[in-house]
């Protein structure tokens, strides 16, 4: 069967016996995110007309919804306000590919957290691109963004009672270019413009590695004989705090308490990753500290799987898996880390290093991006990967979502990062929100870019034309 017939079959399938209520007309579960393109399209069943009416139903999941236009009226059905937001996304798409009639449809997503991370710390990202990344976001159902805001390159957010992490700590960036940094009312006003579009923020401040920038800052933080002068390279893994001195911990308090006063989702990132010059004592000490100074903000702890290291992580962490989707023997036990996670009663973010980093190269040849993983990530890589096969002993109900990341190294400018973020993006979304049975029976994600190609190019948005997308 061709890709063509392939998706009119499975259109076919989505207006199954659309004259009969009850569960033969229902589609659950079946429907990918990523719309087929209108051209692949033929029109089936009647059109409904009339406006729409929103209808709140709380039996349905969270964030899930129903469209049913097999009366004179469309209707939706949704179960909170980005169900109701997400319902009438996925009506104007049936609309445009002239199915919205005779239909239908329920659907919600698989995993309930399915996000984004954006590296401010490398080269800044100004408030109007961070804007448009979210606007982005809502059209793939993504529900949480992830700012990194600080490593060895740079400090990115005002911290008003240590002052010097932004007026040093943010001068810089890679190559010495990209300084700059969020007030506190640029990260409010970015917080009520996502949440206003059902997407929660998730702060990271980097600790107790990929500190340098705090150092430069407030060198009476380093341990003693350390440089600090301000860092522009890509290396990782050099920097630390001085974990034996109280003044690290009144540090880390103030930063936190502020940090969560700002902040109203549930989270926040400490990091943990990539401590290479720290020994495993002087770790487990900063971490046994720092756990207890993020619990008494009253928020939950997120972090970089290796801060599964540590036995005294709350219940309800978050481990964030950075690793590969064939996790790595080589020496920091990747797999058994984000399992630790689960053993103190914590869940899994996957971001596998291979599949989910948009800040990869596309292939040899792309101008920008990173290739650490092993090689550059294609769309069809970034489409095809199943969250449930990485780490042997990590089921379903064991993972909280899926998250792509996108690091700054090598990105520069607005036009850069969205180049890397799209198409990638959707195929990172499409593997969050829906099944493997719905992913399989949809076809390729190219294919169906279509819409949403149409849709960037109206808001203005670039993306990178990859070999897939023909």
């Amino acid at each position: 069967m061709s890709q063509a017939d392939n998706n009119v079959a499975w259109y076919a399938r989505l207006v199954r016996n659309p004259s009969k209520p009850g569960p033969e007309a229902m589609m659950h579960d079946d429907v990918p995110l990523v719309p087929a393109p209108r051209h692949l399209v033929r029109t089936i069943g009647r059109a409904a007309s009339g406006q729409v009416r929103l209808e709140r139903d709380p039996g349905l999941p969270a964030e899930g919804f129903e469209i049913d236009t097999r009366g004179a009226q469309p209707v939706i059905r949704y179960a909170d306000a980005a169900g109701a937001t997400y319902g009438r996304d996925a009506l104007r798409h049936l609309e445009d590919a002239g199915i919205a009639g005779g239909i239908l449809l329920h659907d919600s997503p698989r995993f309930p957290h399915r996000g984004l991370m954006i590296d401010l710390a490398r080269h800044m990202v100004e408030v109007p691109t961070l804007r448009e990344v979210i606007d982005a976001m809502v059209g793939l159902r993504l529900n949480h963004l992830h700012l990194h805001l600080t490593d060895d390159q740079g400090w990115r957010l005002e911290i008003r009672s240590w002052p010097r992490l932004t007026t040093v700590g943010a001068a810089g960036g890679v190559g010495g270019t990209g300084g700059g940094f969020l007030t506190q009312r640029d990260y409010r006003d970015l917080q009520a413009y996502a949440a206003a579009r059902h997407i929660t923020l998730v702060p990271e401040i980097d600790l107790p590695g990929h500190t340098h920038a705090a150092l430069v800052a407030y060198p009476e933080l380093a341990p003693a004989g350390v440089a600090t002068q301000p860092y522009e390279g890509m290396e990782v893994g050099f920097s630390q705090l001085d974990v034996h001195a109280e003044r690290t911990y009144a540090f880390v308090a103030d930063v936190l308490h502020e940090l969560a006063d700002l902040t109203e989702g549930p989270y926040l990132h400490i990091g943990g990753d990539e401590c290479l010059a720290m020994s495993q004592e002087d770790y487990l000490l900063f971490a046994r500290r720092v756990l207890g100074l993020v619990t008494a903000t009253g928020k939950r702890v997120m972090a970089w799987h290796e801060l599964g290291r540590s036995s005294d992580l709350p219940p309800g962490s978050v481990g964030q898996y950075w690793d590969l989707t064939t996790p790595r023997q080589d020496g920091i036990g990747h797999a058994e880390r984000a399992r630790s996670f689960l053993a103190q009663g914590g869940r899994l973010v996957l971001s596998p290093g291979d599949v989910a980093y948009l800040d990869h190269k596309y292939d040899a040849d792309t101008d920008l991006g990173l290739t650490w993983s092993g090689g550059p990530t294609s769309l069809t890589q970034a489409a095809t990967w199943e969250p449930t096969a990485l780490i042997p002993g990590v089921g379903e109900e064991a993972i909280l979502g899926v998250e792509a990341t996108c690091f700054t190294e090598t990105i520069t400018t607005r036009e850069d990062l969205l180049r890397m973020l799209l198409p990638r993006l959707a195929a990172t979304a499409e593997v969050a929100w829906s099944t493997p049975a719905a992913r399989e029976r949809a076809g390729d994600l190219a294919p169906r870019l279509v819409g949403l190609r149409a849709d960037w190019e109206a808001a203005g948005l670039g993306y990178e034309r990859v070999p897939e997308l023909g």
